[in-house]
């Protein structure tokens, strides 16, 4: 992971497999920043949807022992999210390095629309 100061404060930037490891650990909480269509074409299961357009730094859960992590499509809204996460207080916040996009192209699990179905499926499970 690559860490930054910011104004003296901690933003980090994850891999996909990084972040993959630490869920899969339960040492992460993954909120995607995405919009709601976004995030209903495809997403990783068991993150929180709190999207940019309504994106409100101080309803984030609390850090406690989980990092959070913030996701988008491919980093740019995460890192805007995660700058304005700091600017509220924060003394340290994560983002996915390449958002979903890299998550999806390190074959990580994940949930996708089933548009035969009209529901959803889960890709690269074990």
């Amino acid at each position: 992971m690559k860490r930054e100061s910011v104004d003296g404060k901690t933003l980090e930037t994850w891999t996909a497999q990084e972040l993959h490891e630490a869920l899969e650990a339960r040492e992460a909480v993954l909120i995607d920043v995405r919009s709601p269509a976004e995030y209903m074409l495809g997403h990783v299961a068991g993150s929180l949807l709190m999207p940019m357009a309504d994106f409100d730094a101080k309803a984030l859960p609390e850090e406690g022992k989980k990092r959070l992590v913030l996701m988008c499509g491919s980093s740019k809204r995460s890192e805007k999210m995660a700058h304005k996460v700091l600017s509220a207080g924060a003394e340290r916040i994560a983002h996915l390095e390449g958002g979903f996009g890299a998550w999806k192209e390190a074959k990580l699990p994940h949930v996708a629309a089933d548009f035969p179905s009209g529901g959803q499926s889960r890709v690269n499970q074990d």
